[in-house]
C-alpha cells in the first residue's frame, strides 16, 4: 500500500492501477461503516484508491473540526486491511495552496436541511468532491448512505461538470439498537447514547405509518417527531420527506422519499436517514 501526498505523486500513480478504478473517501475516524464501504470499493474495482484528507472548508464550527476524531496510524492500518492499493493522504496546503480561490457551488439542493443548519457546508464539499475526483479520476466511486443529501449533492455535481464516474451508495451501517454508525457517536455519554437509539426508532415508526397507508408528509414528519420527543437529551433540528433529486419538501410521501433527520444529543450532532422504498 502506498500513501501518497502531493497530487504530482498522484497523478504518476493514477496512471500505474489497472482499470477499473475504485475510491472510497473518508475524512478519517474510521469505523465499522467506513469498513463495510471498503469491502464495497473493494469488490468494485481492480484497483482500490482512498483519499483521507479532513477538509476543513466543509466545517462551518470550528469546535466541531477541532473535536473530529481523526487518528491517521488507525485509519493507515485499517485501508491495508482491506487491500487498499493507494492512499491520498494529502495536507489542507497540498489542497488549497496559497491563493486558492475557486468554490464549487452545488446550487438549490444545498441550501436547505443540512444547508439551511450549516451555512457554506456544502460548498465546502462540492470543492473538495470535485477535487478528489479530478485529481483520482476514479471510475467507481462509493459513498455510505448515511449521508443521503451529500450523495444528492455529489451526483449534482457529478452531473453537471460531466464527470465520467458512477457513484455506487451502500447501505448504512447501524449498532444493534439502530443508531447510524458515525465518527461521532464516541462523543456520547452512555445515556446519550442510549437516546440516540430514537432518533433510528423515530425513522421506523414513520416508515411503518407510511407502508400502512399514510400520505399526508407532515404526519409522518410528526410521527418522528412523537418517538424523539420521549427522550429528554435528544433535541430535533430538523425532520424532513423529501423528493430525492430536489430535495423540495413533500406534502404527500411517494415511493423514493427521502425521510431524514438532523439532532443534537449534548455537544455532538447526529444525522440520519430511511427511504421510502
Amino acid at each position: 500500500m502506498r500513501v501518497i501526498t502531493s497530487i504530482a505523486d498522484m497523478h504518476e500513480a493514477r496512471a500505474e492501477l489497472a482499470a477499473p478504478v475504485a475510491m472510497m473517501a473518508t475524512l478519517g475516524g474510521m469505523h465499522d461503516g467506513h469498513r463495510a464501504l471498503l469491502t464495497r470499493a473493494r469488490e468494485e474495482g481492480a484497483s482500490l484508491i482512498a483519499s483521507l484528507f479532513l477538509n476543513p472548508t466543509q466545517f462551518d464550527d470550528t469546535g466541531d473540526l477541532e473535536r473530529y476524531p481523526a487518528d491517521r496510524d488507525h485509519d493507515l492500518g485499517i485501508f491495508r486491511e482491506h487491500g487498499v492499493d493507494v492512499v491520498f493522504a494529502p495536507t489542507a496546503g497540498e489542497m488549497y495552496p496559497e491563493g486558492s480561490s475557486t468554490e464549487v457551488d452545488p446550487g438549490p439542493v444545498a441550501r436547505v436541511l443540512e444547508g439551511a443548519h450549516r451555512p457554506g457546508h456544502f460548498r465546502g464539499v462540492a470543492t473538495v468532491v470535485t477535487k478528489i475526483l479530478t485529481i483520482l479520476r476514479p471510475d467507481i466511486a462509493v459513498w455510505g448512505a448515511k449521508d443521503a443529501q451529500q450523495n444528492v449533492v455529489i451526483r449534482r455535481i457529478s452531473r453537471d461538470l460531466g464527470m465520467a464516474v458512477e457513484h455506487v451508495i451502500a447501505p448504512t451501517v447501524r449498532a444493534p439498537d439502530g443508531l447510524a454508525l458515525s465518527s461521532r457517536n464516541r462523543h456520547l455519554g452512555d445515556a446519550e447514547r442510549t437516546q440516540a437509539a430514537a432518533l433510528f426508532r423515530g425513522l421506523q415508526r414513520a416508515r411503518d405509518a407510511w407502508a400502512s397507508g399514510l400520505l399526508d408528509a407532515e404526519l409522518i414528519r410528526a410521527s418522528v417527531r412523537s418517538e424523539v420527543a420521549e427522550n429528554p437529551l435528544v433535541s430535533l433540528e430538523y425532520v424532513s420527506v423529501a423528493h430525492p433529486d430536489t430535495l423540495e419538501e413533500l406534502d404527500e410521501a411517494k415511493p423514493g422519499a427521502i425521510l431524514s433527520l438532523a439532532a443534537r444529543i449534548g455537544r455532538t450532532r447526529l444525522i440520519d436517514n430511511i427511504t421510502l422504498d
